[in-house]
């Protein structure tokens, strides 16, 4: 696993060069051996993006239950553990609201326990929007290396101190490329699952993309780099070569 970690950042670099440069393919199932993560919930078996008119939809499933592993809690924002599935792909990121080649924009669905950054939903219906990180939910994220994460290491891109770049509507506020949208994540068995619209669908079904799931981690200093990839769980191609299609 930590050859994996160490690996992402030129992996990624490899990866999404060669996705911009290729065609379309035909869309299938990204499938993955079983019982390369320790954790059944985290050991990815299949994953897909598929599309039906203005909705896409981002799949999932492993080896064990999803979403009934999480991380404990730090109890401070400073060194918060993160949980996540994501899915890695050649997505412009300005197809939802950052700057055009940001970084690698990728979808999504985490738990943390120790904050909130979903500040315009009440997932857990508690009458309160700032108490809801111990749920499952999804974000848009912009990832790209930096070495103060370790070596090789990828991190969700920090926003510079007086910097102002573009960022989608529902931003949440914190200082880094992250975007908290609401789509709520869905565990039906081994499968997770989230619809998503998007204004140009053409733009997924022309996308290819990957599946991780990983560990990542609040700056113990907070701040940045603010959230770093800390650990790899499983990757659904191996090595993050970004097989998938997105379509129909």
């Amino acid at each position: 696993m930590m050859t994996q970690k160490r690996s992402l950042r030129h992996v990624f670099g490899a990866a999404a060069m060669l996705g911009l440069a290729a065609g379309a393919a035909g869309a299938h199932e990204l499938a993955a051996e079983a019982g390369n993560a320790e954790r059944a919930a985290f050991d990815i078996v299949a994953a897909d993006i598929t599309t039906d008119r203005r909705l896409a939809t981002f799949s999932m499933s492993v080896a064990g239950t999803p979403g009934e592993d999480g991380p404990e809690a730090a109890g401070a924002l400073a060194g918060a553990p993160v949980f996540s599935y994501v899915w890695p792909t050649t997505l412009d990121p300005a197809t939802v609201g950052f700057e055009s080649g940001a970084g690698i924009l990728a979808f999504a669905v985490t738990i943390h326990p120790d904050f909130d950054d979903t500040p315009l939903f009440d997932e857990s219906r508690s009458g309160s929007t700032d108490d809801d990180g111990a749920l499952w939910h999804s974000h848009w994220v912009v990832l790209g290396p930096d070495d103060a994460c370790g070596p090789g290491a990828l991190k969700v891109i920090d926003i510079p101190e007086g910097a102002t770049p573009p960022l989608p509507l529902t931003w949440p506020g914190l200082p880094i490329l992250i975007d908290s949208p609401g789509w709520s994540p869905v565990f039906e068995g081994p499968k997770l699952s989230v619809k998503v619209p998007f204004a140009d669908i053409g733009a997924v079904g022309q996308a290819r993309f990957d599946a991780v799931t990983s560990a990542l981690q609040v700056n113990a200093n907070v701040h940045a780099p603010l959230l770093c990839v800390t650990d790899v769980f499983d990757i659904a191609s191996g090595d993050l070569s970004l097989p998938g299609q997105a379509g129909q």
